[in-house]
């Protein structure tokens, strides 16, 4: 079977995270993307790529979406070691602004533990919300690319293209 070099794998359940999982597909380029939904294709597959996205919403007070909290403890026995892994998350801003993209930032605490390598930080300028685990320690950053498809879809495609851009280039690809 031929992979392209990036794995993509999302968990949705309103289909929002699957949406914006085929425009940062299409951005990239459609050969260099293979496309996964967690609930239909073993979360260990991640081992055959150097280069892997992972797409994750919050639900509501900080909680992880259905199909990652089904696969959570399998991302234990993933060997992350030197795989470049970046990520993008889903959340509402206004309604939940205390827990804004709280799983993003579960899910980067694990694979880094597990020896991944983070890519595609993202700036958190432009948004409105009160707290969020997706940050980085100093605050400036969110740990993957950030959408609000709930109250700035408007935004999404460009926080897309300019988040492919950047990603790109620190796959090296």
């Amino acid at each position: 079977m031929n992979r392209a070099a990036i794995g993509l794998f999302y968990g949705s359940s309103t289909c929002y995270t699957e949406m914006a999982g085929e425009k940062i597909r299409a951005a990239l380029g459609e050969n260099q993307v293979d496309i996964f939904n967690i609930n239909e294709t073993p979360l260990i597959t991640a081992e055959f790529y150097d280069y892997i996205i992972f797409g994750i919403p919050t639900w509501d007070y900080g909680e992880l979406q259905e199909d990652w909290e089904d696969v959570w403890d399998d991302i234990d026995t993933i060997n992350f070691m030197g795989k470049k892994v970046a990520l993008y998350g889903l959340g509402d801003q206004i309604g939940y602004p205390e827990w804004f993209l709280d799983a993003m930032g579960y899910l980067h605490s694990k694979v880094i533990a597990r020896g991944a390598i983070g890519c595609g930080y993202w700036p958190n300028q432009g948004y409105d919300f009160e707290a969020s685990k997706a940050l980085t320690p100093d605050g400036s950053q969110f740990v993957g690319l950030a959408l609000d498809d709930e109250n700035e879809f408007t935004k999404s495609a460009e926080r897309i293209a300019k988040w492919c851009e950047q990603v790109r280039g620190e796959f090296g690809l």
